[in-house]
């Protein structure tokens, strides 16, 4: 059995940053009911291009959404929260993925949901907290990326502004989203009693600057971009030029130091007093990084690949097509083939997270509304019931 499959998840979410912590869980085994809202068709990345299954079906979508249930509930409706509730008395958690102050508004917070089930975790994520002067700003990963430094330290020096090419805060967000859930769940084992736990896209990616900000608070050292992605004071650590492209080497013990000196055949430099330790080679960085690309200049990449992996650590610079075409990535079970229920097989990338009992699951990403009939069932309501509450435009 998957460690979470006795918990039962309410997730009114959207987009990228909740979806993707609330998927960690359904792939663990927690049952993750997906609140959508059938008046404006459903979570917005439905409709994130540009490749899509049919309409409304987007590859953006299942990738953030796989192992999940749906179920339709219009919570700006009077008669919505009595379903609600209803859904909250069977559930662990409730959380959301909304602008600061909407939680409130729609009633999602443990003051609201104490009295329905006391033990509820109410976990909620938002752009910059659900309390001070932002809480009604919306906010997305670029932004915070950009304001919390992020762009200041990625590229070459001398070069515009750059943010990563993934949505870094938004997936760090959403693992500390599903952290914030399990710890709350943890703490109803000893209390009995739920409670609000809160994640910001704006706390998280200010935390991510960790020791680049112990440096600034406690030294007044700002850190700058440095060529070829180099570390801030490890040395050799970073971009090293081939014979035809890139490799990246991460001398980052002393022994590594040694290790490189010996397997580009340059024992030499393990006596030069230059080089002797991390501080004198930091010292040298522009000229180390002149003599190990001419070192490296004699083979290519793949030569160098064969000589130096698992000898020190390194690794080619790849591109997305070749990143997923890795054989370590095919070959070792890191994607996964799901079946959709109408254009056939499509694979993503596999939960990383290896739990040692249990076969993961792989059911796609829900249809709008997929789950909304049988859930309701569950909870006891009649079909009559429930085609009333289809009619009155609740789910």
């Amino acid at each position: 059995m998957l460690p979470l499959a006795s918990v039962r998840v309410i997730a009114v979410e959207q987009y990228g940053a909740g979806p993707f912590g609330t998927m960690f869980l359904a792939d663990l085994g927690a049952e993750v009911i997906k609140i959508e809202n059938p008046t404006d068709g459903g979570d917005i990345s439905r409709d994130v291009g540009p490749y899509y299954f049919e309409d409304r079906d987007s590859y953006f979508f299942h990738s953030l959404n796989r192992n999940k249930k749906s179920f339709t509930l219009d919570l700006s409706k009077a008669g919505a929260h009595k379903v609600f509730h209803d859904l909250v008395r069977s559930a662990d958690a409730v959380c959301s993925n909304l602008r600061g102050d909407v939680p409130q508004k729609l009633g999602l917070t443990y003051q609201d949901l104490n009295t329905v089930n006391a033990a509820i975790v109410c976990a909620h994520l938002s752009a910059y907290g659900r309390d001070g002067p932002r809480a009604d700003w919306p906010g997305y990963d670029y932004l915070m990326q950009a304001e919390a430094g992020y762009l200041s330290l990625t590229g070459e020096p001398g070069s515009p502004p750059a943010r990563f090419g993934l949505s870094v805060v938004d997936f760090m967000t959403g693992l500390g989203l599903a952290y914030a859930i399990l710890a709350g769940l943890t703490g109803v084992r000893s209390t009995g009693l739920g409670q609000d736990m809160d994640v910001s896209l704006f706390d998280f990616a200010l935390a991510n600057t960790n020791y680049l900000a112990a440096w600034y608070l406690n030294k007044g050292s700002a850190q700058e971009r440095l060529p070829r992605s180099a570390h801030p004071s490890l040395v050799p650590c970073q971009l090293y030029q081939t014979a035809d492209g890139w490799l990246f080497i991460m001398c980052n013990k002393e022994k590594f130091w040694s290790a490189l000196c010996d397997a580009i055949d340059r024992p030499e430099w393990k006596e030069d007093a230059r080089f002797s330790s991390f501080k004198e080679r930091l010292t040298q960085r522009d000229y180390l990084t002149q003599l190990i690309d001419e070192a490296l200049s004699s083979q290519t990449t793949q030569k160098w690949l064969e000589k130096l992996s698992g000898v020190i650590p390194v690794a080619p610079v790849n591109d997305i097509a070749q990143a997923l075409e890795n054989p370590f990535v095919t070959e070792y079970g890191r994607l996964q083939t799901l079946t959709h229920p109408t254009k056939g097989d499509y694979q993503l990338i596999a939960n990383p997270v290896h739990a040692g009992s249990g076969e993961p699951p792989s059911k796609p990403a829900p249809q709008l509304g997929e789950h909304t009939d049988a859930l309701l069932e569950d909870l006891g309501y009649s079909e009559t019931c429930i085609q009333g509450l289809r009619s009155d435009g609740i789910i």
